[in-house]
């Protein structure tokens, strides 16, 4: 899995002109799923993501993790983090896991993150044709992948 992370002051995502996710001070994570991504990888990503300090405390250090300010999370699903761009010019998206795999990882991965952090915790619409909106606060964005977790 392969996850963008975005420290947000708000963040929203429409489909069909209608907001189905909005939150405001936390995290918005744009979520790639490979094919060979399992359970595993999700878990991983989730306590780290959980606990990674990039809120700052009274002195502006960042030291404080989205549970830390009782921060919210918005999940969004994009396949096209797993692009293959080696070749050519044009992406291919064939280690992107199919919707049969992906979805349920997709649904396990946001459910862990509501019930390990008791954070509200919202999402997108699986393989719709989604707007997303945010507000970067710092800016701080930071891209991890569950294959370096060993």
């Amino acid at each position: 899995m392969k996850i963008v992370i975005q420290r947000v002051s708000e963040a929203s995502v429409k489909v069909d002109g209608k907001i189905v996710g909005e939150i405001g001070k936390g995290l918005m994570l744009l979520v790639g799923i490979d094919e060979n991504d399992e359970k595993a990888d999700a878990d991983w990503l989730v306590q780290k993501i959980l606990n990674l300090r990039i809120f700052g405390d009274e002195d502006d250090k960042l030291n404080l993790s989205v549970k830390d300010i009782s921060g919210e999370i918005l999940c969004i699903s994009q396949f096209t983090l797993i692009a293959d761009y080696k070749k050519g010019n044009r992406p291919s998206f064939i280690k992107a896991a199919k919707p049969d795999k992906a979805v349920p990882l997709f649904d396990y991965f946001k459910e862990e993150m509501a019930n390990k952090s008791g954070l509200k915790t919202e999402s997108g619409i699986f393989g719709a044709d989604m707007k997303v909106a945010l507000v970067n606060d710092g800016p701080v964005t930071i891209v991890m992948d569950s294959i370096t977790k060993s």
